[in-house]
């Protein structure tokens, strides 16, 4: 499905905390690639890792200095301006400002050696980039790149696609690997599967989790769950086994940042209500997935 587009956009005094927290995982960003990936000579996903091998190959095959910031917004805007339509305009305004800060804080940070152990650079790189993506994606923005296939992905098949992004990332390893050495085409494996598993643990827009509710109070519950969010809930009529009383079980599927909120709300509204959740893979059909601004 193509995600539908506000009219008009407005901002909130919740936009000002929205951009601090943009500005600071882009400065982390920055950091971790000077730091870490360029330090150690790693090649991280995305379009960080492929503007640093069109940097690196241009250098060494053709003796041109090309930034690896000019490349990577360069990469940025062209994607953003293809995908304009498909994805909220507001997070790409905000996309464009992480591209555009961490595109000027890694050209002017210098470029240090944390240490000398290319596991451990490989280890905390990857933390660190992973940290950066997954705190900018819960501010209704993204670090760029692969980041804005992966959401446009996630919004039409309605599932995590993160995973499918590092499968592409294997690409640009064996090019590294063939041309610069395959240890550092190895350890920068390690560099993205670390940042990718930081990223699925803190972005769960694309995640889904199942509710099962049995209640005495089904009308309340459902109205409750309403007013957090719009998604469609299921009432079955049973019976207790033991009690022999009736009971109503509401069946319902929320995406896993939204949880905490719904089973906040049911259990004021029925305190004796009696949930379970499960984790699920995937949603086929209708599903109401609130759309990014």
């Amino acid at each position: 499905m193509t995600t539908s587009q506000s009219p008009k956009l407005r901002f909130t005094k919740h936009d000002i905390v929205i951009v601090v927290n943009v500005l600071l995982s882009s400065f982390l960003y920055s950091f971790g690639m000077n730091y870490f990936a360029k330090s150690g000579n790693l090649f991280p996903g995305g379009y960080g890792g492929l503007s640093r091998l069109l940097s690196e190959v241009f250098l060494k095959f053709f003796h041109v200095n090309i930034s690896f910031s000019i490349i990577y917004f360069t990469m940025n805007i062209i994607t953003v301006i293809l995908l304009w339509r498909h994805i909220g305009h507001k997070f790409m305004i905000y996309s464009c400002l992480f591209v555009t800060s961490s595109s000027i804080l890694t050209a002017i940070l210098p470029v240090r050696t944390v240490t000398e152990d290319i596991l451990l650079i490989s280890v905390f790189g990857g933390v660190i980039s992973g940290l950066a993506t997954g705190i900018v994606l819960r501010n209704n923005a993204s670090s760029g790149g692969t980041d804005f296939i992966a959401i446009w992905m996630s919004s039409k098949y309605n599932k995590p696609t993160w995973n499918y992004i590092m499968a592409g990332n294997a690409v640009i390893l064996v090019l590294a690997g063939i041309l610069f050495g395959w240890d550092k085409a190895l350890y920068s494996i390690i560099y993205q599967y670390v940042s990718t598993q930081i990223v699925n643990l803190l972005h769960q827009r694309y995640k889904f989790s199942r509710l099962d509710i049995v209640t005495t109070q089904p009308d309340e519950v459902c109205s409750a769950i309403f007013k957090v969010c719009r998604h469609g809930i299921t009432k079955v009529p049973c019976e207790g086994a033991f009690s022999h009383s009736a009971r109503w079980l509401l069946l319902t599927t929320v995406n896993t940042y939204e949880l905490q909120d719904v089973i906040r709300s049911i259990k004021q509204t029925d305190p004796t209500a009696f949930i379970t959740v499960s984790q699920i893979g995937r949603i086929i059909g209708n599903y109401h997935q609130t759309p990014l601004e």
